[in-house]
């Protein structure tokens, strides 16, 4: 998880049924040069702009994978949402856009 926000189970389930709804395409794809500065840029790039992206990542073993995932979410304090094969979808909240603040708010408790 990233420094600066954490997502509680709910907001992650939430975030993996927007993805899906929105049918989302990979924006980014890490390559054979791997985690090159230019990709970095552009993730920046693209979690600013659409908040939540998914990106194909190259074919690594499962330890491997996961270490690459924690990095790109560490170095761009995203939030890892989902990773199926070679695709993970990443999170990272815009407060000037806040597109998703419906999906993150917290529900309330029938009592």
């Amino acid at each position: 998880m990233s420094a600066n926000m954490s997502l509680s189970s709910q907001q992650v389930r939430a975030l993996r049924a927007e993805s899906h709804r929105l049918k989302l395409k990979p924006v980014v794809m890490i390559g054979q040069h791997g985690l090159s500065e230019n990709v970095i840029n552009e993730l920046e790039l693209s979690l600013a702009h659409h908040e939540l992206i998914k990106i194909r990542i190259p074919a690594l073993d499962k330890l491997e994978k996961k270490e690459l995932i924690d990095t790109i979410c560490q170095k761009l304090q995203a939030e890892s949402v989902q990773t199926i094969g070679h695709i993970t979808v990443l999170f990272r909240q815009n407060p000037k856009i806040k597109r998703f603040a419906k999906v993150l708010r917290p529900k309330a408790t029938d009592s």
